[in-house]
């Protein structure tokens, strides 16, 4: 069961999210990592819905944790599905366009700390959004890493895929958001932190 909130805790985190995707990335055709920047590459591919790419992409994450950890699977699965929501939503609306177009770097960057602390947040209290982060949390409490830092390994193979289809630039801008991203993640997640 949802607390009140845990409730609050997942919307805001997945606006985080959404905000840093639609309004820093998007615009520039920079990638995140994980099923997001897998997502991210179907719609600049194909102009696919970002959100729903994300939907089925997911699945087999949460399949697996259906198998492992249950605790986690609702939570997680409220929070893929809002996130969805969000990202296609929001992406109809660009309101710092010229901004985010005039200074890549800095917008890479502002996304890619959006994006981090709301991972961090919804990691935080146990949840995600499916796909990588929610793999990357149950794998870190085996392998015994910092969660931001699994994440920031496996964004890594996203970027470098995108940086092959796409551009050099949007390889190191992508680069510039998954650094920023997994620090922020990183920095919400440490023990020393308390919810």
């Amino acid at each position: 069961m949802l607390s009140l909130r845990k409730l609050i805790t997942i919307v805001i985190g997945c606006l985080l999210i959404a905000f840093g995707i639609d309004f820093f990335l998007m615009p520039i055709k920079v990638l995140d990592g994980g099923f997001i920047g897998l997502a991210l590459i179907g719609n600049y591919l194909f102009n696919a819905k970002v959100g729903i790419i994300l939907c089925l992409l997911s699945l087999p994450a949460f399949v697996y944790t259906w198998l492992n950890a249950r605790g986690m699977f609702f939570h997680s699965l409220f929070g893929m599905v809002l996130l969805s929501y969000f990202i296609d939503i929001f992406g109809v609306y660009d309101p710092f366009s010229f901004a985010v177009r005039s200074y890549p770097f800095f917008s890479s960057v502002i996304g890619g700390i959006c994006i981090g602390v709301g991972f961090g947040i919804l990691l935080r209290i146990d949840t995600s959004t499916g796909g990588v982060d929610l793999l990357a949390k149950l794998l870190a409490r085996r392998m015994r890493l910092n969660v931001g830092v699994l994440i920031l390994m496996m964004d890594a193979i996203v970027v470098i895929l995108g940086g092959l289809l796409f551009s050099v630039d949007t390889f190191f801008l992508s680069l510039a958001t998954i650094t920023a991203g997994g620090l922020a993640t990183s920095l919400c997640t440490v023990k020393f932190f308390s919810v």
